[in-house]
């Protein structure tokens, strides 16, 4: 019960993921793609300390639920300070403070999950409440389709998203608790610690008896880990950033098929977060999520293909938005758990912290390049980075 507050939190964010852009390219701001990308990568790059004091903060202090309200409420009143921004400028101001206290409830809420429950169902866990808060991001994504059908004002889809953040507040006060002991991740790296002495002692121990050991002994590398994730989420922002204003602009989409086509890649994430439970307590989790990557990196060149030789753009476009949801979910899903065993505690926050070093980098060359040079090898080298991004992880996880 403790995830509604967040399932209405994720329908507010569903419905401002493409609102925003779109609003800030719009006549009633006056921005354009480079400030969009200015915006955006301004808004992630101040978000990485903030996420490393949040996650430092509510490890030392095991106050995890202080800092989630505090996250939904301060959402709340910058949502609503939104409606009085008349240029860009103003826009980008209250873009980034909100970025920098919306990242206050993803550690806490990652540190929640791993301590309510034991070390081989974290990966159900991660992955009920992906899915659950992936349909209110659905769910969002409907409104903003039902706002563009209607004409509404964005001054009332604004209060509307603020309204939704309100609800989460609430509803997380009476239902969100903090654990009563804070342990488990550090019995799990203890765990980790004690299998590898082992396996160690054990191959040292057949070497002593004259018996052949062709396996090697490996453990994690965090370094490697870590740079596959800001390549990743970095190729995974220079993609999407600009991709509303691609479909608007060069696919001539109206606004309400370019809310259907992403209700689309959302309900192929919604499957992808069940689907990746099953399989994050598996031997093969590593490679499945090094498959999803390298998924990524086809589905986008494939969209380059289809754009310039396919006629029925629509049906295809939609397919691959669909794949493309499917992959990030069962990504997610196994990095996520992975994560909680590599991060030590007090340091929950450097996994927001590197998605945000990618994705900030992402969000404004994604825009500058599709400025510059065009949105097709734009996406070509998005492609090239999620291919970058599976050799990394191939090599060092």
């Amino acid at each position: 019960m403790w995830r509604l507050g967040f399932f209405f939190h994720e329908i507010a964010f569903g419905l401002l993921s493409l609102f925003i852009p779109l609003y800030v390219v719009s006549p009633a701001i006056g921005g354009s793609l480079v400030d969009l990308g200015i915006m955006t990568s301004a808004a992630l790059l101040l978000a990485i300390p903030a996420s490393f004091f949040w996650g430092y903060i509510c490890d030392r202090t095991r106050r995890f639920k202080l800092y989630i309200l505090f996250s939904l409420l301060s959402a709340t009143i910058l949502l609503f300070l939104f409606t009085l921004a008349k240029d860009i400028l103003t826009f980008t101001i209250l873009y980034v403070v909100m970025s920098m206290f919306h990242v206050a409830h993803e550690a806490p809420k990652n540190v929640l999950i791993a301590e309510h429950y034991s070390h081989n169902k974290w990966g159900k866990s991660y992955a009920l409440y992906e899915g659950f808060t992936e349909i209110g991001w659905l769910i969002g994504l409907l409104l903003g389709l039902f706002a563009s059908v209607t004409a509404l004002g964005s001054a009332y889809i604004l209060l509307l998203c603020s309204g939704l953040n309100l609800s989460a507040f609430v509803l997380s006060i009476f239902l969100v608790a903090d654990p009563i002991l804070v342990f488990e991740r550090r019995l799990v790296n203890i765990e980790k610690k004690l299998s590898f002495t082992y396996q160690g002692l054990d191959k040292f121990s057949r070497l002593m008896d004259g018996i052949s050991i062709r396996e090697k002994l490996k453990t994690e590398s965090f370094f490697g880990f870590g740079m596959g994730l800001v390549l990743f989420s970095l190729a995974s922002s220079l993609f999407f950033t600009p991709l509303p204003i691609f479909f608007v602009k060069e696919l001539a989409f109206p606004t309400s098929m370019v809310f259907m086509v992403y209700m689309l890649s959302s309900g192929g994430a919604v499957i992808g977060y069940f689907l990746a439970g099953r399989s994050a307590a598996s031997s093969r989790a590593k490679a499945y999520m090094r498959r999803m990557v390298l998924l990524r990196s086809a589905l986008v060149f494939s969209l380059v293909i289809i754009v310039n030789f396919v006629f029925s753009t629509t049906l295809m476009v939609s397919l691959i938005l669909v794949l493309l949801g499917f992959a990030y979910a069962f990504y997610y899903i196994l990095t996520l758990s992975l994560s909680m065993e590599l991060i030590p505690a007090g340091r929950s926050g450097f996994f927001d912290g590197l998605l945000g070093l990618g994705a900030a980098s992402g969000a404004f060359f994604g825009p500058f390049l599709a400025e510059m040079l065009g949105f097709i090898p734009q996406f070509l080298i998005a492609g090239f980075v999620f291919f970058t991004a599976f050799l990394v992880l191939k090599m060092f996880t």
